[in-house]
C-alpha cells in the first residue's frame, strides 16, 4: 500500500475522527486542556505507527502538560482505537504539538499591524 493511496487516505480520515472523539469525549485527564483539537492524523502504510498533530489553545505549559497527559493515556486511547476501527494492527500512536495556528495567527497579527502603521502614515501625509 502506497502512502498516498485511496485506502491510506480512508484509514487516516477514519482513525483522526475516532482519535477526536476519544481525545474530546471520553479521556478525563485533567492535564489535557479542554481545547484541544486534533488537527492531522498520519498512519504509516503498514499500520504500525501514527503521527497525530494536535493543536491547543493556550500557553505553552498547558501545551505541555496536554502532551504529558495524552502520553500517559496512550493505552487506553490505543485500546479504544482498536474497539472501534477493525483494522489488522492498531498503531502505535504519537503526539506531536501542532504550531500551525499559532503561527498563523501571530502571522495575521504582524500584518495587520503593518497594515495598521501604514494606513497611519498615509493619513499624516
Amino acid at each position: 500500500m502506497r502512502k498516498n493511496s485511496v485506502k491510506n487516505t480512508r484509514i487516516n480520515g477514519e482513525v483522526h475522527r475516532v482519535l477526536a472523539e476519544i481525545i474530546r469525549g471520553e479521556i478525563k485527564d485533567p492535564r489535557i486542556n479542554p481545547m484541544t483539537s486534533v488537527v492531522a492524523v498520519e498512519v504509516a502504510p503498514d499500520l504500525k505507527t501514527c503521527k497525530a498533530w494536535i493543536s491547543v489553545l493556550g500557553n505553552e505549559e498547558s501545551q505541555q502538560d496536554t502532551l504529558k497527559g495524552l502520553k500517559s493515556a496512550e493505552g487506553y486511547i490505543k485500546n479504544q482505537l482498536a474497539k472501534k476501527i477493525n483494522l489488522r494492527n492498531t498503531p502505535e500512536i504519537r503526539f506531536v504539538i501542532d504550531q500551525s495556528i499559532e503561527y498563523g495567527v501571530t502571522m495575521s497579527k504582524m500584518i495587520d499591524d503593518v497594515n495598521r502603521a501604514d494606513d497611519e502614515r498615509h493619513v499624516e501625509e
